[in-house]
């Protein structure tokens, strides 16, 4: 008898496709990405992840996509070639994000919003920065529902909230930070360092203006005592 062995099935960690096509598309990508990072940097059951392919399904590795930006809630922190979500306790990325790009096909994105419909997503976002255009979605309790309103929105799962000003999108923290890129946090931390330094500056100018006061007052004490005065005297 021939024991058949099945073929061993290769989930590959690439799939070829660039992860932007233009500068503005990648910059709201890792804003998203990493501004989602530092929300859940002090919990460590919540995995952030941007380009990530994910495989829903064990055996097929021809069911998959990458989403610019996605949030596992109650998987841990570290690094994945790819999402396998057999492997990661059955739980699907409950939160999604699509930057759009000139490239972007009308029957891509139908594709990709059937596959988060099927496959789980509870909150799915797209924003086209080009046109200023921002949808979202929200499970309802088979399908994903269009949000009618997104200016103002606040995600249940992440509660961050979304504000759409003619400017096009703004997002903000729970406690009302706004979203920032690399560059403005790192000039947000320069300037908080040099606030912090220039404090501490203060704070010695004025402990040795005080020393230099103490060391004259003692001076005109010892000055008044040679001359028979008690400095001390109430008189």
């Amino acid at each position: 008898m021939v024991q058949q062995v099945s073929p061993t099935v290769i989930y590959p960690d690439s799939d070829g496709q660039p992860m932007a096509e233009n500068t503005q598309q990648f910059q709201w990508i890792v804003v998203i990405k990493e501004n989602l990072e530092i929300l859940f940097a002090n919990r460590p059951d919540v995995f952030v992840a941007g380009d990530l392919l994910w495989y829903p399904v064990e055996g097929d590795n021809k069911t998959r996509q990458a989403p610019d930006a996605m949030v596992a809630i109650g998987r841990p922190k570290g690094h994945r070639g790819s999402y396998r979500q057999w492997e990661e306790d059955n739980i699907a990325p409950q939160v999604v994000f699509e930057i759009l790009s000139p490239g972007n096909r009308l029957a891509e994105m139908n594709r990709k919003f059937k596959f988060y419909e099927r496959y789980g997503v509870e909150e799915y976002y797209i924003y086209d920065p080009e046109r200023l255009d921002l949808a979202g979605w929200r499970r309802g309790e088979s399908e994903l529902k269009m949000i009618e309103e997104m200016s103002g929105w606040v995600s249940p799962r992440l509660q961050i909230r979304f504000e759409f000003p003619p400017t096009g999108l703004e997002l903000y923290y729970p406690d009302g930070r706004r979203f920032l890129t690399s560059v403005e946090l790192h000039q947000q931390a320069e300037a908080a360092q040099r606030q912090a330094q220039e404090s501490e500056q203060l704070a010695r100018r004025a402990e040795e203006e005080l020393a230099e006061e103490k060391l004259r007052s003692q001076r005109l004490a010892e000055q008044l005592k040679r001359l028979g005065i008690d400095p001390d005297s109430q008189v």
